[in-house]
């Protein structure tokens, strides 16, 4: 008798509870709790690791945007109850992870690797790609959704001059201090799992330690790059009507910075795919 595939079941299992929570507790739409479980599904069935680190991201993400929720209604003009996320949303912090996720399952099916350049470039090279994925999402929305509550007075990235809350491309060390620490248990999850489902040479294994104080400033590269982004090419106005910064001009917005050329959503996916590539490279020295 023919043994059934256990990781992809597990992985469909896992991604359809965690989905349907999600919905029921208004982090994800109907939208983005289908586009949610497809991506879930296919992190976990390729590796448990790729799974855990897109878990984490997610938890801790929806704790994070509840947090602090009537501070930020007053600060942020799109403020929604719980942060629900479509599936656009889901798509853009999780679309290239799960693109380079597919190509490693092309190439080694559900195997789980150690970074180590010289058993195989391609796949070192893919597999720091969704570390540093994971790392810019986790860090840029661990900065945001604890920069925005912190009493540091915000600073343009371009110019350091002092802006309103919830101005794009505004930092504080509150927020760069809160990259580096989400960068780090993308890669303290990484690490420790790792142990558990790698069969590495002690040296190969013991080299992966690396990974957390990489992710940490990977954590920190993506959130600068998505605040520089944020600060030359996307919108940011104050409302004299709404008395908030918005992302759209009007007649009734005085401009503060930025080019209505990206959106929220396209400045993530930049930045992302920024992080992920440098991490990709970074990791072939490295490792």
């Amino acid at each position: 008798m023919e043994q059934l595939p256990v990781q992809p079941i597990v992985a469909v299992v896992i991604s359809t509870l965690i989905a349907a929570r999600a919905y029921r507790r208004k982090s994800l739409d109907l939208s983005g709790a289908v586009a949610g479980f497809l991506v879930m599904s296919i992190h976990f069935a390729v590796s448990y690791r790729f799974g855990a680190m897109l878990l984490l991201f997610f938890f801790t993400s929806s704790k994070l945007t509840r947090f602090g929720e009537d501070k930020k209604r007053k600060l942020d003009a799109e403020f929604k109850e719980g942060g629900q996320r479509n599936w656009i949303q889901v798509l853009f912090n999780s679309g290239i992870a799960t693109v380079l996720a597919l190509i490693s399952w092309k190439l080694i099916g559900s195997q789980d690797k150690c970074l180590d350049s010289n058993d195989s470039y391609l796949v070192t090279s893919l597999i720091g790609g969704i570390i540093g994925h994971y790392c810019c999402c986790n860090g840029d929305t661990w900065s945001s959704e604890l920069g925005i509550l912190s009493d540091d007075q915000p600073r343009l990235i371009t110019t350091f001059k002092p802006v309103k809350r919830g101005t794009n491309g505004g930092v504080t060390r509150a927020g760069l201090l809160a990259a580096a620490a989400a960068g780090s248990v993308i890669g303290v999850t990484f690490v420790l799992l790792g142990f558990l489902t790698t069969k590495c040479t002690y040296s190969v294994a013991l080299k992966q330690l690396l990974v957390i104080p990489l992710s940490a400033l990977a954590g920190v590269f993506g959130s600068l790059v998505d605040s520089l982004l944020g600060a030359t090419l996307q919108f940011s106005g104050f409302c004299t009507i709404r008395n908030k910064v918005v992302s759209k001009p009007g007649p009734t917005v005085k401009k503060i910075s930025g080019l209505s050329v990206l959106d929220n959503n396209a400045v993530n996916l930049v930045s992302i795919l920024i992080t992920s590539a440098v991490f990709s490279v970074a990791s072939l020295f490295i490792f």
